[in-house]
């Protein structure tokens, strides 16, 4: 299966896509000039956004889905069945292979939504992140 399906922005979630568009606009990427926002749903059904975040010392910068993930974890929730990425390229942008990975620890089949002026496209977290780590317990 190829990991992105081109879908209707009809059928992104007007919550997650709104939530996720406001993050966008208060991107702070001064460095790259690449903005995205990320909203994700919690298992409870809230909602949780960030956006990226850059810093002069380029490894302290933090994406927009670790952003919401962070939010998510803060609230005391541990799972999201759910995220929308808006950023503003053609094709999509995906997750980089970091957030795949932490999106993975805490929604390991979950839909992930890619936005942008462009279009709509829909996969999920275990098809962009086939065998990803899992510490043994």
């Amino acid at each position: 299966m190829h990991p992105l399906a081109a879908v209707p922005l009809a059928t992104v979630p007007a919550d997650l896509l709104a939530a996720a568009q406001a993050a966008f606009d208060h991107a702070y990427a001064p460095y790259s000039g690449f903005r995205v926002g990320a909203a994700l749903r919690g298992a409870d059904g809230g909602i949780d956004a960030g956006a990226n975040v850059e810093n002069a010392s380029y490894g302290l910068s933090r994406c927009a889905e670790q952003s919401a993930i962070q939010a998510l974890a803060t609230r005391g929730e541990r799972a999201f069945t759910e995220v929308v990425v808006v950023a503003d390229a053609d094709p999509p942008a995906t997750p980089c292979g970091a957030c795949r990975q932490v999106l993975a620890e805490f929604g390991p089949t979950a839909t992930v939504w890619l936005v942008s002026p462009h279009g709509a496209w829909r996969t999920s977290v275990d098809v962009l992140l086939p065998a990803g780590f899992v510490l043994l317990r």
